[in-house]
C-alpha cells in the first residue's frame, strides 16, 4: 500500500516543481524585457545617429524642401488648439485617405482653411461606426491630442481624439487603459 501511495504522491510532486520552476522563468523574462527610459543626452545621441541613416537624410532633406516646409508650417498653424485641446471647426473635403496611405481609418479635412488628414487608427470592430455617416462639406467641430507628419503625405496627419456635427458627439477616443 505504502508503494501505491508513493508512486502517486512522486509524480505529482515532480510535476508541481516543474510548473513552479516554469513559473519563476516567465518571471524572470518579464522583468528583464521592461526597457528603463532613456535620459535626454542618451535621446539626442540616438536622434543624431538616425539622422546620419539613409532615412534620417531623407528626412532632413524632406524638412527643408518646398513642400516638407508647407506641411511644417500647417502643422503648426493648429499647434495651439491641438497642445491646449480646444474645439477646432472643419469641413470634410473627401471621405478617403491619400492613394498608398497606411493610417488606417480617417477622413480629408480642411481646417481654418488648410487641408489636413484626419485619422482615427486602424478600424476595429464598430468603434468608428457613427463617423461612417460623414459626407463631403459636413461641418464638424474636432479636438485632437497630436499632429504628425512623414515625408510620404503632403497634408499634416492629425488625429481625432474627438468629433461632433450638429452638437452630436460622434466619435470620442477612449481613454489609454492601464496608463496616465
Amino acid at each position: 500500500m505504502k508503494k501505491v501511495i508513493y508512486a502517486l504522491i512522486l509524480p505529482l510532486v515532480v510535476v508541481g516543481g516543474l510548473v513552479f520552476a516554469n513559473r519563476e522563468i516567465k518571471n524572470e523574462n518579464a522583468k528583464k524585457t521592461i526597457p528603463k527610459p532613456l535620459s535626454a543626452a542618451e535621446m539626442k545621441a540616438e536622434r543624431e545617429k538616425w539622422e546620419a541613416t539613409p532615412a534620417g537624410i531623407m528626412f532632413k532633406n524632406w524638412e527643408v524642401s518646398p513642400e516638407g516646409r508647407k506641411v511644417l508650417a500647417r502643422a503648426a498653424n493648429i499647434s495651439k488648439p491641438v497642445r491646449d485641446f480646444t474645439n477646432m471647426e472643419a469641413v470634410v473635403t473627401d471621405l478617403s485617405l491619400p492613394p498608398g496611405s497606411r493610417l488606417g481609418f480617417g477622413v480629408m479635412a480642411r481646417i481654418n482653411g488648410e487641408d489636413y488628414i484626419l485619422s482615427f487608427g486602424l478600424e476595429q470592430s464598430n468603434e468608428f461606426k457613427q463617423l461612417h455617416s460623414l459626407k463631403v462639406n459636413d461641418k464638424i467641430t474636432i479636438k485632437s491630442r497630436g499632429v504628425s507628419y512623414a515625408p510620404k503625405y503632403s497634408y499634416p496627419i492629425v488625429s481625432g481624439d474627438y468629433v461632433e456635427r450638429d452638437s452630436k458627439i460622434l466619435y470620442k477616443r477612449p481613454p489609454h487603459k492601464g496608463g496616465c
